[in-house]
C-alpha cells in the first residue's frame, strides 16, 4: 500500500509536540506501507524507514507556528493545499491520512482523485476556535462545525485519541465500524535524522546538567512536567505543596516547563508562600531532560483543573512505575480510577492530603503502581497500539 500523510504542523518539533503524527507514521510504515509525509517547512526530519518527507516553503521571516489556530497556519495551509494537489496529480495513493484541519480540504479532493480517506481527529476544530480565543463569530464557528460534521461522515476511517472525543465523533458517524480509538499512548525515542533521539535516556545523571541547578539529594521529590498554562493547575499544586511540607518538611517540588513569564509568575507565588528554597522551576527543557527528571520522582503529579482530552503524559505515568497524583476531572478519569492513581479534587487541601499518601511507603502505594503498570500493558502498550493500526489498515485494504 502507498499513503500520503498530511501533517499541518511543524514536523518534527518537540515544541509543537506532534508526537501522535510521528508514532502513527512509524507504526504504519512498520506494516509495510510506503509513505509520503507532507508537512510545514519548520521542523526536523525524522528517520523512519519507508517514509519520505515533503515540505512546503519555510517562510521563516513569519516566525514559528504556535499550537492552535492562527492566521499563520491559514497562510501555510494554502500552500499545503497546492502541494497536496501536485502530489495527487503525480502519484497514486491508496489512502490519505489527514491530520486535523488538512481533512477539510482533503474531503473535497476525495471525489476527484478517488482515494480512501482517514481523518485523524486530535480535537474538535470548532472547539479550538473558542478555546484558543481565535474568534467569537458564531457564524464562523457554525461553519466549521458543519464542515467537521461532513468530514466525519465522508471519511473512510476516523481516528480519535480519547474517549470523550470518541463519543463526540461516534454520534456523527453513520458507520461505527470505521471509527478507531487510538490513544497517544506510546512514547519511545523519536529518531531525528542524523542526530541522537529526542527522548532517549542517557546514562549521565541529570544533576550533571550544566544549565539546570542540581537537585537536592536524599529528599522525596514531587515532579510536575508540562506546560504552565492556567488550566494546568500549577497554582493549586504550589498551594498544596505548602501544606505538604507541614507533614513532610523534607519534600521538594520540581516544576519542569513553562515560558519565562510563566515561571516568573509562579516563582513570585512561591516567594509569597516562603517556598522559594523548596521549589525549583526549570523553565522549558528538552523532552529528553524532562523525562529524565520525571524518572527521579518519588511522586508525579498532574494537577490539571480543566479540559477533556487526556494528556499524553498520563500514559507515561501509568507505565512509569512511580505513583502519581491526578485531579479527578474528566481529562483524567476517562483513563484513570482510584485503583491506578491517587485521584484528588482540584483544590489544595485534597491534593496535599493525597500527595502525602502517595509519598508514604505503604501497601497502597505499591498496589497503585502495580495496577497502573498492568492497565498500561493491557490497554495502552505498544502491542495494543500496533494491533489497532493493523485493524485500520485491514479496513482500508
Amino acid at each position: 500500500m502507498r499513503a500520503l500523510v498530511i501533517s499541518p504542523q511543524p514536523f518534527f518539533s518537540p515544541r509543537g509536540t506532534p508526537f501522535s503524527v510521528y508514532y502513527r507514521t512509524l507504526v504504519t510504515a512498520e506494516q509495510g506501507v510506503e509513505i509520503d509525509l507532507l508537512t510545514y517547512g519548520e521542523g526536523a526530519d525524522v528517520d523512519i524507514s519507508g517514509m519520505r518527507i515533503i515540505r512546503i516553503p519555510r517562510f521563516a521571516f513569519l516566525g514559528n507556528v504556535k499550537i492552535g489556530p492562527s492566521f499563520l497556519k491559514l497562510f501555510l495551509d494554502m500552500f499545503m493545499i497546492i502541494w497536496t494537489v501536485a502530489l495527487l496529480l503525480r502519484n497514486n495513493y491508496d489512502f490519505i491520512h489527514a491530520h486535523e484541519e488538512s481533512m477539510f480540504y482533503c474531503r473535497f479532493l476525495k471525489p476527484f482523485f478517488r482515494f480512501k480517506l482517514v481523518y485523524d481527529m486530535h480535537s474538535s476544530l470548532p472547539q479550538q476556535l473558542t478555546n484558543f480565543n481565535f474568534t467569537k463569530s458564531s457564524l464562523l464557528i457554525k461553519l466549521f462545525k458543519k464542515l467537521e460534521d461532513t468530514c466525519l461522515q465522508s471519511a473512510d476511517a476516523v481516528i480519535t485519541i480519547c474517549p470523550d472525543l470518541a463519543e463526540y465523533a461516534k454520534n456523527l458517524i453513520n458507520d461505527d465500524s470505521k471509527h478507531f480509538l487510538i490513544e497517544n499512548s506510546i512514547f519511545e525515542p523519536v529518531k531525528i535524522a542524523g542526530k541522537e533521539t529526542v527522548n532517549e535516556k542517557k546514562p549521565e545523571d541529570i544533576q550533571n546538567d550544566p544549565i539546570i541547578p542540581k537537585l537536592p539529594e536524599g529528599r522525596p521529590l514531587i515532579v510536575y512536567a508540562g506546560t504552565l498554562e492556567p488550566y494546568q493547575g500549577i497554582e493549586i499544586l504550589i498551594r498544596a505543596f505548602e501544606k505538604v511540607i507541614s507533614s513532610r518538611p523534607d519534600a521538594f517540588l520540581l516544576i519542569v516547563g513553562g515560558t519565562v513569564a510563566q515561571v516568573e509568575l509562579y516563582s513570585c507565588l512561591a516567594v509569597d508562600l516562603e517556598l522559594e528554597k523548596k521549589i525549583l522551576f526549570t523553565g522549558r527543557v528538552s523532552q529528553q531532560l524532562a523525562r529524565r527528571y520525571a524518572g527521579k520522582a518519588s511522586v508525579l503529579v498532574s494537577p490539571r483543573s480543566a479540559g477533556s482530552n487526556t494528556p499524553l503524559k498520563i500514559y507515561e505515568m501509568l507505565a512509569s512505575g512511580i505513583p502519581f497524583v491526578a485531579t479527578n476531572i474528566y481529562a483524567h478519569t476517562q483513563v484513570l480510577d482510584e485503583n491506578v492513581a491517587f485521584l484528588v479534587s482540584p483544590d489544595p487541601d485534597d491534593m496535599a492530603r493525597r500527595i502525602i499518601d502517595a509519598l508514604n511507603t505503604n501497601g497502597a502505594r505499591y498496589r497503585v503502581v502495580e495496577n497502573a503498570c498492568r492497565l498500561y500493558e493491557e490497554k495502552y502498550s505498544r502491542r495494543i497500539y500496533v494491533s489497532k493500526i493493523k485493524r485500520l489498515l485491514d479496513l482500508l485494504s
